[in-house]
């Protein structure tokens, strides 16, 4: 069942373009990563799917209807990418307000518990750290038990252990059948979380596929290993030393070795793996710029 839909989805802001004739499907029980550097049209496009924005050409839909129609937004959840709290609420005020929306709300209890925030339903909002009310503004899109929940950078502010407990969080709702859209710049969170990954630059999708399909894209393995110096070695794409190691990238990890044994060179502790998610979403977002460069030249 598909849940979210934007088909050939344009928006301009006067001369900008924000998005350029995207297609994204959401269907029932999918946990999407949304990746994409600043400015690629991930905010925007979210926007337009919940119903704050509407497309300039294309449709948008949201359960079978128009996002800006609220009965269309009766089983969605949402954290925008910032949110205001009023600070003289407390935690538990702020919960029992937003549940008098529902018909049948996640009791106060256990939603500031899954989240972490059960110790600080006493406390105003105001006093709250960032990293707290961050959490709390995730928590919220959970109260009323939605279909769907789309998070905008939820994890922005928060330490390892709170960005831990929010993902135990998502994985739990995810588990219990939930679908999740989550828009994230930490690459490793989507990696973590998102069995399929969309990637978006300069408005327009780059690629859609599992994570391991995605690290496919472009082909990339890494070789990393010890050694002393380095000689020239054919197909390198990039080099990189850290911590007393070697990171080389080639598109042909079996001949990179057969060329570095052939050169001679001592090296040990040799390590071989595909590309994290960040390697491919730099390299497909690199591309991308390289071909607009091209086609402007």
């Amino acid at each position: 069942m598909i849940l979210a839909r934007a088909h050939q989805a344009t928006r301009r802001y006067g001369e900008v373009l924000a998005l350029d004739r995207v297609d994204l499907t959401v269907r029932a029980g999918e946990l999407v990563g949304l990746l994409g550097p600043n400015g690629a049209g991930k905010s925007t496009l979210i926007n337009l799917l919940v119903g704050l924005r509407h497309p300039t050409t294309g449709r948008v839909e949201l359960f079978g209807g128009d996002p800006r129609d609220p009965a269309a937004r009766r089983a969605l959840g949402v954290t925008p990418q910032e949110t205001g709290l009023p600070g003289t609420l407390r935690v538990g005020e702020v919960v029992d307000f937003v549940s008098a929306h529902f018909p049948d709300p996640v009791p106060r209890a256990e939603l500031l518990d899954r989240f972490g925030l059960a110790e600080q339903a006493r406390r105003q909002t105001g006093g709250l750290s960032g990293g707290q009310r961050r959490r709390l503004a995730v928590a919220l899109a959970f109260v009323g038990r939605p279909r769907l929940v789309i998070l905008d950078e939820p994890t922005t502010g928060l330490d390892v252990a709170a960005r831990r407990t929010l993902w135990e969080a998502i994985r739990a709702f995810h588990a219990e059948g939930g679908t999740v859209l989550l828009s994230s710049h930490y690459l490793e969170e989507v990696e973590a979380l998102a069995q399929r990954v969309v990637v978006i630059g300069r408005g327009r999708v780059l690629a859609d596929d599992t994570v391991a399909a995605i690290r496919g894209i472009v082909g990339v393995h890494r070789v990393s290993f010890v050694a002393d110096e380095l000689p020239d070695l054919p197909g390198v794409v990039a080099t990189e030393r850290t911590d007393g190691r070697t990171h080389l990238l080639t598109t042909d990890a079996d001949q990179l070795v057969r060329d570095l044994v052939g050169a001679g060179v001592p090296f040990r502790d040799l390590e071989v793996r595909p590309t994290s998610l960040e390697e491919a979403f730099l390299a497909i977002t690199d591309g991308d710029r390289a071909e607009a460069a091209t086609a402007t030249a």
